[in-house]
């Protein structure tokens, strides 16, 4: 078995009113935020799938099924911290992660580099925070909703917990 996995990530959630729009486990100032159990945060739950993937443990919905009360409201960025801890008990540690928002707004340049520290501290690990636009096409294209892909390269962890 390889001392290096990689896994990916793809998340989605439409934009609606009234909710706080959390990206990358930064607070964004627009006026629609992401629907979901949780706080919606797209970048974080493709990040997690990614570690998940990567450490072969499942994905988002079986370690935090969205039938379940307790993660209702949930912040992600817990979340992650949680699939962190679960990946390092199982042997795994992070490299480096990269992640990308899908949609045409909002602009994260200005919130870039506090995602990187609060996503890469959740972690303890390093993880890059890129954004791209589909052309106006598809639902991102028409400001419907926000995506995420992610990728996480993982290695035997030094000390696993399990």
């Amino acid at each position: 078995m390889s001392d290096f996995r990689v896994g990916i990530g793809v998340d989605a959630h439409v934009l609606q009113g009234g909710v706080p729009l959390v990206l990358g486990g930064v607070r964004i100032e627009y006026p629609r935020g992401l629907a979901g159990h949780s706080d919606g945060d797209v970048i974080t739950h493709a990040l997690i799938d990614a570690l998940l993937g990567a450490a072969g443990l499942g994905d988002i919905g079986a370690l935090f099924p969205s039938n379940d009360e307790r993660w209702a409201g949930a912040r992600s960025i817990d979340l992650l911290r949680e699939t962190n801890r679960q990946v390092f008990a199982a042997g795994w540690a992070l490299v480096n992660a990269d992640c990308v928002l899908i949609g045409e707004a909002p602009k994260i340049a200005p919130y870039r580099e506090e995602m990187r520290r609060v996503l890469s501290q959740a972690v303890d690990g390093e993880v890059n925070v890129r954004a791209t636009t589909t052309d106006r096409l598809g639902f991102t294209g028409r400001t419907e909703g926000l995506a995420a892909q992610a990728v996480a390269l993982v290695t035997r962890a030094a000390e696993p917990l399990a």
